[in-house]
């Protein structure tokens, strides 16, 4: 089989190569990886229309390995997530890592099963059976109305009729008995309207029943084969992972469910671009020295890529395979994003009484300790340890660890209830000040893009219209400048509604203002100039709680 390493030419000096290799998971990326990347999409750029990189929702996530061979040269591997057009192979770029017989003895005959079960669930859903029960569904309400509504007015006419009929009683008075006859005449005529209605709505439901049984029918048999369609492509699932045997750099080898044991392993687990590389690499000997992985084309659907920007590789599909296919390597560690040391005396009082406390938190300090227990240092723990005696503060609202500004927390259980039913209510106001990589078109608007998490990359958040929550910021362009030759724009973010993520979001797509904040790791362009996440909460609003008095403080930003 012919070499896939593309060397470098003129080969790199001693002293550009790293000492160590630097971490998948780090946003930085290696001056010899984005050569190598480079090279790469000056190849597809070439070949583009090809793979249909460019057409809506057609980008795809590429990465390049550089490696030394063991004559000392220096070159790259080039690989890609997932497939290309239906192939798993295209020539240059590495192969799948799975065991390729092992997996199209499970999927071939498996994929054709799936289809034929997802060719019968449409069938039953676009059924000659199922639109009949449905148009007769649809026909018995429209009977079902017309007939009410003819009682109703037949109820009307005759409720009318019983009025005029009193008031003539009341107005020339026949004698007592024959009044009290008419009067128990006319209650009757009452009572037989209302058993009219009670007989019409009864009849209308043993029909309307049966009509509902013939659908639901057609429906329950659907939603039957989607669960058994479900059930065999986890049963085939977990065969197809069964395929994937997982190579180190130690020579170890383990099989993938093994690494994510006891979880099941995600969707798509072993197919990115990092995990493929590796693997090639191993098997060919070379010694891996930079990974990058860069996304190429159009964005997805949820507009969370960008075209020519680096990303770190995903925590939830390659966490656990790239920790053990490392091993062995002399990697650096992971990013602790947040670790620097933060002053003792931070964070700073702006506003403190009986109730309640207002503090400016500084960029790299929790609102609360880290779950991992790798950061515990917050502010909830240092206001807990200034004040030992108090029954404890109570965060009513975080900021997310990159972010600075004010926050507001309660110093006892009903206050904090009060303030997070204002929170609920949108009855407090928040306004927060940004620079964004990019050029903001327009002065001011509102980005309404609901948002989820994105369940392979957390704590990363998606734009999804369909399963993600309402969020709404309103934004304010505040000053325009440039960074190296790169415009920025200043802005006042006002949120409406309190999402993960919600403005470094809709900062940064596509179809919010399409451009992320500076120093954003996660949603950010493939800029650093090592300075912090460029967010901060300049303002606060609200009501106290035990006063009824409107409290307002604003902090200015630090950059």
């Amino acid at each position: 089989m012919p070499s896939l390493v593309t060397w470098f030419d003129p080969q790199p000096a001693a002293a550009e190569l790293p000492a160590r290799m630097p971490s998948p998971f780090d946003h930085g990326v290696h001056p010899l990886a984005r050569r190598a990347a480079a090279a790469l999409r000056a190849q597809l750029a070439a070949t583009a229309g090809a793979w249909g990189l460019d057409q809506p929702g057609g980008g795809k996530m590429l990465g390049v390995l550089v490696v030394a061979a063991a004559d000392g040269r220096v070159g790259f591997l080039r690989g890609f997530s997932g497939m290309v057009g239906g192939r798993w192979h295209v020539d240059g770029f590495v192969p799948p890592l799975f065991d390729e017989r092992a997996r199209d003895a499970v999927w071939r005959d498996g994929e054709d099963e799936l289809r034929a079960m997802a060719r019968a669930i449409d069938a039953l859903a676009a059924s000659d059976e199922r639109a009949a029960a449905d148009a007769a569904l649809a026909d018995l309400e429209r009977e079902h109305a017309a007939a009410r509504a003819a009682l109703a007015d037949d109820h009307q006419r005759r409720r009318a009729a019983r009025h005029a009929e009193r008031a003539r009683l009341a107005a020339v008075p026949p004698p007592e008995r024959a009044r009290q006859e008419a009067l128990a005449a006319l209650a009757r005529a009452s009572q037989g309207d209302r058993a009219d209605h009670r007989r019409l709505e009864a009849a209308q439901r043993a029909r309307r029943a049966a009509a509902v049984a013939r659908v639901d029918a057609v429906v329950r048999a659907r939603e039957a084969l989607e669960a058994a369609r479900a059930a065999r492509s986890r049963e085939l699932l977990v065969a197809i992972h069964d395929a994937y045997v997982v190579p180190a750099a130690t020579g170890a080898r383990r099989p993938l469910r093994e690494l994510f044991a006891p979880a099941e392993p995600p969707g798509g687990a072993g197919d990115c671009a990092a995990p493929k590389l590796l693997a090639h690499a191993f098997r060919a000997g070379l010694r891996p020295l930079a990974l990058a992985e860069v996304w190429c084309g159009a964005p997805p659907r949820t507009g969370d890529r960008r075209d020519g920007a680096f990303y770190p590789a995903c925590r939830g599909k390659c966490g656990p395979l790239l920790a053990h296919m490392l091993d062995g390597l002399a990697v650096e560690p992971a990013p602790q994003y947040g670790a620097a040391p933060v002053a003792d005396h931070e964070p700073a009082v702006v506003h403190a009484d009986a109730w309640l406390v207002v503090v400016d938190k500084p960029c790299g300090l929790l609102a609360v300790p880290g779950r991992s227990g790798l950061l515990r240092g917050s502010v909830l723990t240092r206001l807990r340890r200034r004040d030992p005696d108090a029954s404890g503060p109570r965060i009513v609202h975080r900021l997310d660890l990159d972010t600075s500004g004010l926050m507001l927390v309660a110093r006892d259980a009903a206050t904090h209830a009060a303030l997070q039913r204002q929170f609920a209510r949108r009855e407090v106001a928040k306004r927060y000040a940004a620079w964004l990589d990019g050029e903001v078109r327009g002065e001011r608007g509102t980005s309404e893009l609901a948002l989820r998490v994105d369940l392979d990359d957390r704590p990363r958040q998606l734009h999804d219209p369909v399963h993600g929550k309402a969020a709404v910021t309103a934004w304010q362009v505040v000053a325009r400048t440039a960074v190296a030759g790169r415009p920025r724009t200043r802005v006042a973010l006002t949120p409406h509604t309190g999402r993960t993520h919600q403005l470094r979001v809709h900062a940064a797509h596509p179809a919010g203002l399409d451009a992320p904040i500076v120093g954003d790791r996660l949603y950010g362009r493939d800029v650093h100039d090592g300075g912090r996440l460029q967010l901060h909460a300049e303002a606060l609003a609200f009501t106290h709680p035990r006063t009824g008095q409107r409290l307002a403080f604003e902090r200015p930003a630090p950059f």
